[in-house]
């Protein structure tokens, strides 16, 4: 189903790497890779040192003397990225299906939040956050997340993530095409995962554990 189909690397949320039957999968543990490859390169691209880096934290310390007469600014360090489906297209030619774009969107989970509140109704987490770590947010949607938004799409780092998205979106269309088939009913949401599980269930640990200690040496 497509609600178990997610991965979380969070310090704040051990518990809540991936769905326990979506983590039994070779596809739950290469998403759970991405993710931290996604983590290291959103950390390299606001380091200082480099050059989007140095453009970045130049607009943040530009904008806040502007509008606040101030550079302390209480920067939030675990400004944490989301990469959601966006858009895709599907050729569809008797039984057969090719998928003819596929497009996903980066965003900040700040806007991923706020989204999911407006959709519910105006249930769902705050978003308020200060004047100088919304400025901060602000030049991290105009400076660094086109700059991801690329990198996931075009990247090499992203090749993985584009097949397993491609992969979903075919299976997105064989869903609603083939449920009544007798495959469809037999397997369709039911989340059966024998067959295909990866050969060692500790490896969605082990990258949990790499990236808790990448997060603490910075």
């Amino acid at each position: 189903p497509e609600e178990q189909l997610w991965v979380n690397l969070s310090p704040y949320e051990k518990d809540r790497i991936i769905d326990e039957r979506f983590g039994l999968t070779d596809m739950g543990r290469d998403l759970l890779a991405q993710d931290y490859i996604l983590k290291q390169i959103t950390a390299s691209l606001i380091y200082p040192e480099e050059d989007i880096g140095r453009d970045f934290w130049a607009e943040v310390y530009s904008k806040a003397q502007e509008q606040f007469g101030t550079i302390d600014i209480p920067v939030d360090n675990f400004n944490k990225v989301w990469i959601m489906p966006d858009v895709a297209e599907v050729y569809q030619q008797g039984a057969s299906a090719m998928v003819l774009k596929a497009h996903l969107k980066v965003m900040l989970e700040a806007d991923y939040l706020a989204m999911e509140n407006n959709v519910a109704g105006g249930r769902g987490t705050s978003t308020e956050h200060g004047p100088l770590q919304e400025l901060t947010k602000q030049v991290l949607r105009e400076v660094i997340v086109p700059v991801l938004e690329k990198e996931v799409n075009t990247g090499r780092h992203f090749a993985r993530l584009r097949q397993i998205y491609n992969a979903l979106i075919l299976a997105a269309w064989y869903k609603k095409t083939m449920r009544e088939s007798f495959l469809g009913r037999a397997y369709v949401d039911q989340g059966k995962v024998e067959g295909i599980q990866q050969l060692d269930p500790g490896e969605n640990r082990r990258i949990y554990g790499q990236y808790l200690e990448a997060l603490q040496k910075g």
